[in-house]
């Protein structure tokens, strides 16, 4: 599985709407002039690589998609969206702390996963 991968307009439903069906799904808005975004991003990229799957990384350059900036309201870089089930569910600016990070992205996994056991649990027939 890629745990990390650009995003452009074209294939924003696809990448992050979509697939935030299947995973949890961190959408990182920045631009290569950003210093707190040059700081962000490799903390990003080290936790999606330890958290192994339980979420992927999804990567917006602003400055090459203004759009999807825009539709995000995204006034200050880096913007951090957590998608889950094709939705924002939680979202945070600036760079942060690695602990800050850990509880934000521990929180994000744990809704999208309840979230994903209620669905289950609705599905299955109810013992008479």
């Amino acid at each position: 599985m890629i745990l990390s991968y650009d995003v452009e307009e074209d294939d924003f439903d696809e990448l992050v709407v979509a697939r935030s069906h299947e995973v949890p799904v961190l959408l990182d808005i920045g631009a290569e002039w950003c210093s707190p975004c040059r700081v962000l991003g490799p903390m990003l990229e080290r936790l999606v690589k330890e958290y192994d799957g339980k979420f992927v990384l999804a990567k917006v350059d602003a400055d090459e998609n203004m759009r999807i900036a825009g539709r995000h309201q995204a006034r200050g870089f880096p913007t951090v969206i957590a998608y889950s089930r094709g939705q924002e569910i939680d979202r945070f600016h600036s760079s942060q702390t690695e602990g800050f990070l850990r509880r934000f992205l521990d929180s994000f996994i744990e809704r999208h996963t309840a979230g994903n056991d209620a669905t289950e649990s609705e599905l299955q027939p109810a013992d008479v």
